[in-house]
């Protein structure tokens, strides 16, 4: 039907008749010309009728926005006066002879062009609208190179490309499972697989060595703007390799990413152990773009008076620390300060203690902030020091439990590095290594950092011993203060695999039950093994400056879990619901 795409046609094709077909982007009349921008995915290219095409003409003049046409035309140079160097095709135009109406179109609900301004909730109702606008065009795009770099690099490194199962079983992954319930056997359940996990594990036990699969996962967990119920994982696994090998593939493909689709260099990434992430910045994925850090200062605040302070100093899980922003006296206001403690108290600090350093050498005079009066001037002074302080600088306090003050200076320098433009460098990818195994919950119990089939830097005996004091071989690659991927080396040994669950207090009979086919598959000569997991959605959003991974997916779900378009999920019919052996409860209040 088509001879080119619209958005391809350059000086080189002048004098060439060519078929186009596309969409109305725009039609304007001039004095008896009718212009029609036609637009395709590859772009837009000027279409030109003059009264000499007669029907044609007629027919051009009757079109109007995102009507479908094909168009039959010579490409020619634009006159001198009409060069846009704005598009693409700006050095040329078709001047048109033939002219069909494909389909037509009514108003749409909005405007697809780069200055929408509309809810997000309106464009993903209409969102095959949303669709046709170019930066949605360019970002779905650019997701298919990305997709089909990957595959390349993956393929030049021996790994193949193996589908796993989507109806599997409920397993502990961290988040709840969305289950499909089976109609053959009654009152049992499918469960969407939160990851291809213990399936690629398997593959390894299996021989195939090196895997990979551009997975698509399922969580039913509560959302924000990088997340989503369903998600694409590009997800690796491979066998007798190490972290190192590991991580320098995987570093390699993310490299060539950057380097092939963006021109972009981005050398060897540093590393940091886990400790030292949240000790300098609060994270376990920290923005390296922004030059603060936070500065432990517990051991200065043992003894004043100041309970505020001294109360968590002297907590073995309190935390004191402090953020020094060099010349912050001058660039934030007191509203800006009033509204960074409105901020820290999203994350449970009750409150955001400041100084304003306005003169160094003066520790009675020159330190302004209201808890000055609390502070021993030997123990200004001390703080002055530790944070290398000078005049015009800015000093925040937290004080509370380690959790609290990580999280939230955590994230108020993340707020400070964006609102003051901190950012020393467009890239600051990195490693995070030496992840403790477990955390502990507030009742005492233990979870898995990560997840239960990571590998322990320690032995057994070592791990029953002080699990709290276990680290893993877990490493996570993170990007501009995003967790591209997470990964780690796997347990492939039974003993330790089950001492493993018991610490996190699965009973012999649960590991029985849910993980029976994996002890079982470690007693037949698993071999070491390890792997990698990207979140394909958030890799597409940093690399193409998106705001939110659902302008990176052709039809995402909302904030809620639902889509508009579809009006998913619905309800079924009666019949239905009996072949699955599935009688709903109705709520109380329909009851009454």
């Amino acid at each position: 039907m088509r001879s080119d795409y619209c958005g391809v046609l350059r000086s080189a094709d002048i004098d060439r008749i060519v078929t186009l077909c596309g969409w109305v982007d725009r039609r304007r009349d001039h004095g008896g010309v009718i212009f029609i921008d036609l637009r395709d995915r590859e772009g837009i290219v000027q279409v030109v009728f003059d009264p000499d095409a007669a029907e044609h003409f007629e027919l051009a003049d009757r079109v109007r926005s995102e009507y479908v046409l094909k168009v039959t035309g010579r490409v020619r140079a634009r006159a001198a006066e009409a060069l846009n160097p704005n598009m693409a095709t700006g050095e040329v135009e078709v001047y048109g002879t033939e002219l069909e109406i494909l389909n037509s179109a009514e108003t749409v609900p909005f405007q697809l062009d780069e200055h929408i301004e509309v809810g997000e909730d309106v464009r993903l109702k209409y969102r095959y609208l949303d669709l046709r606008r170019n930066e949605m065009q360019h970002n779905l795009r650019f997701r298919s190179r990305l997709t089909t770099a990957i595959r390349n690099y993956l393929d030049t490194h021996e790994f193949l490309d193996i589908e796993t199962p989507i109806l599997t079983r409920a397993t502990p992954e961290g988040a709840r499972d969305y289950l499909v319930p089976s109609r053959t056997h009654e009152g049992k359940f499918f469960a969407l697989p939160q990851s291809p996990q213990l399936f690629k594990q398997l593959l390894m036990v299996s021989g195939f060595d090196r895997y990979y699969q551009i997975a698509k996962c399922f969580r039913d967990e509560d959302l924000r703007a990088d997340r989503q119920p369903e998600f694409t994982q590009i997800d690796i696994e491979t066998s007798f390799l190490g972290e190192e090998e590991i991580m320098s593939i995987t570093e390699g493909m993310v490299r060539t990413l950057f380097k092939t689709l963006k021109g972009v260099e981005l050398g060897t990434f540093p590393r940091i152990t886990h400790y030292q992430a949240m000790l300098r910045y609060g994270s376990d994925k920290p923005d390296l773009r922004i030059p603060l850090e936070m500065v432990e200062i517990k051991d200065l605040m043992t003894e004043v008076e100041f309970k505020v302070f001294s109360g968590p100093a002297r907590d073995p899980k309190g935390r004191v620390a402090a953020i020094r922003v060099p010349g912050g006296c001058d660039r934030l206001t007191r509203k800006q300060l009033d509204d960074y403690g409105k901020f820290v108290g999203i994350y449970g600090a009750k409150g955001l203690a400041y100084i304003k350093v306005n003169a160094r050498a003066d520790l009675e005079n020159g330190l302004q902030s209201p808890i000055v009066k609390f502070l021993p001037v030997e123990t200004r002074a001390a703080i002055l020091d530790r944070l290398q302080a000078q005049d015009g600088d800015l000093i925040f306090f937290g004080a509370d439990k380690a959790r609290i003050v990580s999280e939230a200076l955590g994230a108020l320098r993340c707020k400070l590095g964006q609102d003051l433009n901190l950012y020393t460098s467009e890239w600051a990818p990195l490693w995070v290594v030496a992840f403790p195994m477990f955390e502990e919950n507030e009742d005492g119990s233990l979870t898995a950092l990560h997840h239960p089939f990571t590998a322990p830097s320690c032995t057994p005996e070592e791990l029953e011993q002080n699990p709290l004091g276990a680290l893993s071989r877990a490493y996570d690659m993170v990007l501009n203060g995003t967790e591209l991927g997470g990964g780690s080396l796997r347990i492939h040994d039974q003993v330790m695999q089950q001492v493993v669950f018991r610490t996190l207090g699965i009973s012999e009979a649960e590991q029985r039950e849910k993980f029976g086919f994996l002890l079982d598959a470690l007693k037949y000569g698993a071999p070491p093994h390890g792997g990698l997991a990207f979140g394909l959605d958030r890799l597409v959003m940093l690399m193409t400056g998106s705001d939110s991974i659902r302008d990176v997916i052709a039809f995402p779900k909302t904030q809620s879990a639902a889509c508009v378009m579809t009006d998913a999920p619905g309800t079924v019919d009666a019949r239905q619901l009996r072949e699955l052996n599935i009688r709903l409860r109705q709520k109380e209040e329909s009851i009454r």
